[in-house]
C-alpha cells in the first residue's frame, strides 16, 4: 500500500517541491520545527534509511547537501541540521532542519506557515539548488 509519500511522488498528493531528480524529491514539510524545514526522499519505495543500496544512500546523502546548501542561503539561521528519526512515516527520509538553538531539532516546537508562506518558502529555497 502506498504511503504519503509514494502519494506526493506520484502527484496524487500536492507538496510545496523544492527540489526533483530522477530518483529524489525534496519539498518542504507541512508541520515544520522551522521555517525552511525540508524533507528530501528517494522516489523508490524504501521504509528504514539503511536499508536503501550503498549508492542510494550515498545519493540521498548528496541531494540533501545540495537542497541543505539552499536553504541556508534563504532562511536565516545558524546552521541547517539533518536528521532521520523515520517513524512518522515508513518510507526513507531526511529532516533538514534550519537551526538557531538546541530546541529547533527536538519536534516540540511547530511553526505556523500560511499556504502563501509555504509556496513563497518553497520557491526560494529551490531557485538557489543547484542539481
Amino acid at each position: 500500500m502506498a504511503n504519503i509519500f509514494t502519494k506526493i511522488i506520484n502527484g496524487e498528493i500536492p507538496c510545496y517541491k523544492v527540489a526533483e531528480t530522477d530518483e529524489f524529491l525534496a519539498f518542504l514539510d507541512i508541520n515544520p520545527n522551522a521555517k525552511g524545514h525540508t524533507l528530501c526522499i528517494p522516489k523508490v519505495e524504501v521504509d528504514k534509511i539503511f536499508d536503501l543500496d550503498k549508492e542510494t544512500y550515498g545519493s540521498l546523502m548528496e541531494f540533501s547537501r545540495t537542497v541543505a546548501i539552499a536553504i541556508k542561503k534563504v532562511i536565516p539561521c545558524k546552521r541547517v541540521g539533518m536528521t532521520v528519526i523515520g517513524l512518522e512515516v515508513p518510507h526513507a527520509h531526511v529532516h533538514l532542519i534550519p537551526l538557531n538553538s538546541m530546541d529547533d531539532a527536538r519536534f516540540i516546537s511547530k511553526e505556523k506557515l500560511t499556504p502563501e508562506e509555504f509556496e513563497t518558502t518553497a520557491k526560494a529555497i529551490a531557485s538557489y539548488v543547484e542539481l
